[in-house]
């Protein structure tokens, strides 16, 4: 059977989590995601296509470009704002949801990693007034995904 990651019931509106276990390090689960071109990778909305501009590796500030398609393609910069090395990592584009992701050590071969998309600060409530309906099954499908290449 399939692993599978648990949707978390926030019950607050525009704010989603998901978490699954790692049975790997976190500093190496945090150093594939603060890699963008990994973004595509671990992506289980489909929307994801590639890094166009940034650094290699994220750090507190640092802006990011990724090639998206939602319906037709198009570009989003976003920013990180949240970094703590090995443990919690945030970005937001411009109209401010925010992904976060957030790694916490079972013990040393094993990590929890929570991911919280939160829309609650979006300059645009119609833009996220349906992602409930499809951003925590995402997000669960992201987890899946980068377990998966974590572990392999």
């Amino acid at each position: 059977m399939a692993e599978r990651a648990e949707i978390l019931d926030t019950s607050t509106p525009l704010l989603f989590k998901a978490q699954i276990k790692i049975n790997v390090p976190a500093k190496k689960i945090f150093d594939f995601i603060s890699r963008p071109s990994n973004h595509p990778l671990m992506d289980g909305s489909g929307m994801v296509k590639g890094r166009f501009k940034g650094p290699e590796q994220l750090y507190l500030g640092a802006k990011f470009g990724m090639k998206m398609k939602l319906g037709i393609p198009y570009v989003i910069t976003n920013q990180v704002v949240e970094f703590k090395d090995s443990n919690q990592i945030a970005w937001q584009h411009l109209l401010r949801n925010v992904w976060r992701y957030e790694l916490q050590e079972i013990d040393p071969s094993t990590t929890l990693v929570i991911e919280t998309w939160d829309g609650r600060n979006a300059l645009s409530r119609w833009w996220v007034s349906d992602s409930g309906e499809w951003v925590p099954k995402a997000m669960a499908k992201t987890l899946v995904k980068l377990k998966g290449i974590c572990e392999s």
